[in-house]
């Protein structure tokens, strides 16, 4: 003889004895029952599936998120140690072209110059590059002409003397190289 079962609320599934069921028609019914709670509950896991699926999606854009914002401020934080370091490179240049820097014994110089080297070195292994050279043609995106000359040696829109070096990290110029540049002749 079947085990009756205790009578359970409309969401649950209901298991009444045989005997109970009367005929085909009532195990019918019950069926009909039973495959409207399997739907709803596959609705449900599929509501859950999507949900649990969008809060994993959140999760890797925020992580991904935090990982830009962490790489954007160590650029600005190296930018802005760029910007500090180079008016000190700035002092080295203007102290090696004063005239007094000839009065200065050999050994002050060649301490002076490796100490700046130094730091030059630091920045070049940080991917910064320093740029501006005499006898380059003159470019408008990484060069500055404070002047033009006419009577000086070399090519028209060459760089003929560096007031100030520029610096770039890969291809953003930081700061363009202010030069004096030998102007175009027309004739």
């Amino acid at each position: 003889m079947p085990l009756a079962m205790s009578e359970e609320s409309d969401e649950n599934v209901d298991f009444e004895a045989d005997r109970e069921l009367g005929d085909v028609a009532a195990a019918q019914a019950k069926i009909k029952k039973l495959r409207g709670q399997l739907q709803e509950s596959h609705a449900k896991r599929d509501e859950y599936l999507v949900g649990w699926q969008r809060c994993k999606a959140d999760g890797i854009n925020a992580r991904k998120e935090t990982l830009a914002e962490a790489d954007r401020r160590v650029e600005r934080m190296k930018l802005g140690l760029l910007e500090d370091i180079i008016p000190v490179l700035d002092s080295f240049d203007m102290a090696t072209g004063s005239e007094a820097w000839a009065e200065v014994s050999d050994g002050w110089k060649n301490g002076m110059e490796h100490v700046r080297n130094q730091l030059l070195e630091v920045l070049s292994r940080h991917g910064v590059e320093r740029f501006g050279k005499i006898g380059e043609r003159f470019d408008p995106r990484m060069h500055e002409a404070i002047q033009e000359v006419d009577d000086v040696a070399g090519d028209a829109h060459s760089i003929v003397k560096i007031l100030r070096y520029g610096y770039r990290i890969a291809d953003k110029i930081v700061r363009p190289a202010q030069v004096i540049v030998k102007a175009v002749h027309n004739t």
